[in-house]
């Protein structure tokens, strides 16, 4: 018997978009695929996981965060 993988690929509840543009320039949130919050700081990103129940232990997790366009230090264009 052949077993079939399951189609669905696990993705992590919350992804950090990259910088945008603005005074401060900021990122977005998105938990369970909705846009949440526009984060300006890191501390901004574990309010809005809070929010949702979420407790981040590990930031670097790619499991718990998807940090786009950049890392957990990243806050300014390029």
């Amino acid at each position: 018997m052949t077993e079939i993988a399951s189609p669905h690929i696990a993705r992590p509840r919350i992804v950090v978009l990259g910088v945008q543009p603005g005074t401060p320039p900021f990122r977005i949130v998105e938990i369970d695929g909705q846009m949440v919050a526009e984060a300006k700081t890191l501390i901004d990103v574990l309010e809005a996981a809070a929010a949702f129940g979420i407790h981040v232990h590990d930031l670097d997790d790619p499991d718990v965060v998807c940090w786009v366009g950049g890392d957990k230090f990243t806050w300014k264009l390029h």
